[in-house]
């Protein structure tokens, strides 16, 4: 039985991983995260660390002896008004993970997270280091990459570049765009197509696992974006809509959608919730969509359809409480 541990195991991608390797019954797992699981069954594989703490860390990879790792823990908002100094985990605390793995002969493969944000609205990469990132967080995961390459690994290292991830236990949509969503508030910008990149997570554990069984010629020193085929926005946002029993989302003209995301702005400086801004509205009403040519290829082409993962997503959020059931 192969020894696998994974960090930040019990966030949204992470718990979800943790998930399926638990049922496979392949694997001995510990998932090392500062937070406890929400998952009371996840709770026996867990271990209290942080990985900022190298000394703690390298305790604990060494005591474990893994051969697999999954590198996932990370400071993954962008909020605007964050430094690089907030993301400490996705920069120090990555290069703490890769002095462990070099620490240890057993490991055999490891796969390292990245986001689609280390190269965002300037069309499609020229290759695995052409960098143009989005925000500070996209630049954090930039130097995770870059750690990543300079470390000299002995072992099959992969990084995956997930899209925008949605599905059972994300940590946003339920409060966000889901409940704008259900009490029927969402208004679409305008009747252009706009193709975007989306990932439903069952789709993206499975392509993690599809990594860690591949053929190691196949996927050492390799970028992997994780996700599903772009698609229309307007098609992800309205199965979404149906499927609450909420009917066709609105559709308005994009000038009056922009100018509800200006008073976004100006109530979030007084610190004022509001369901649109003008950062928002550009995610809208632009098209930006990951190439996931590569991935499908070695990968596979994703298990689970747009509406599969609209379904498993619902009937999660309906054992939530009874606001979804309603």
């Amino acid at each position: 039985m192969q020894r696998i541990l994974v960090t930040g195991g019990s966030g949204f991608i992470g718990s979800n991983l943790i998930d399926i390797l638990a049922k496979s019954g392949q694997y001995q797992i510990l998932n090392i995260d500062k937070a406890q699981p929400n998952e009371v069954p996840h709770r026996p594989f867990w271990k209290q660390v942080d990985i900022l703490n190298k000394q703690e860390l390298l305790e604990c990879f060494q005591q474990f002896q893994p051969d697999i790792v999954v590198h996932m823990a990370a400071r993954t908002d962008t909020d605007p008004e964050r430094t690089m100094e907030d993301y400490k985990a996705n920069t120090e605390g990555t290069a703490n993970v890769l002095a462990a793995i070099k620490m240890l002969s057993s490991i055999k493969r490891v796969v390292i997270t990245s986001t689609q944000f280390v190269n965002q609205y300037n069309g499609i990469p020229k290759h695995d280091e052409d960098y143009a990132p989005h925000t500070v967080y996209g630049e954090s995961k930039v130097i995770t990459e870059k750690l990543t390459r300079e470390a000299d690994l002995a072992c099959c290292w992969t990084i995956i570049r997930p899209t925008n991830i949605w599905g059972p236990r994300h940590p946003r949509y339920p409060r966000e765009f889901w409940y704008v969503l259900k009490k029927g508030r969402y208004i679409h910008p305008g009747k252009k197509t706009v193709i975007r990149s989306y990932g439903y997570v069952g789709n993206v554990v499975e392509q993690i696992l599809q990594i860690l069984k591949k053929e190691i010629s196949l996927v050492d020193n390799k970028v992997f974006y994780v996700g599903d085929e772009p698609i229309n926005l307007y098609n992800w946002a309205n199965g979404f809509s149906l499927a609450l029993a909420k009917g066709n989302i609105k559709v308005a003209p994009q000038y009056f959608v922009r100018c509800l995301a200006i008073v976004g702005d100006v109530l979030r400086v007084v610190k004022i919730k509001f369901p649109i801004t003008t950062s928002r509205y550009k995610s809208m009403t632009n098209s930006n969509t990951a190439p996931m040519e590569e991935t499908f290829r070695v990968l596979g082409e994703p298990r689970y359809s747009l509406q599969q993962g609209i379904d498993e997503t619902v009937q999660w959020l309906k054992q939530q409480n009874e606001f979804w059931r309603n």
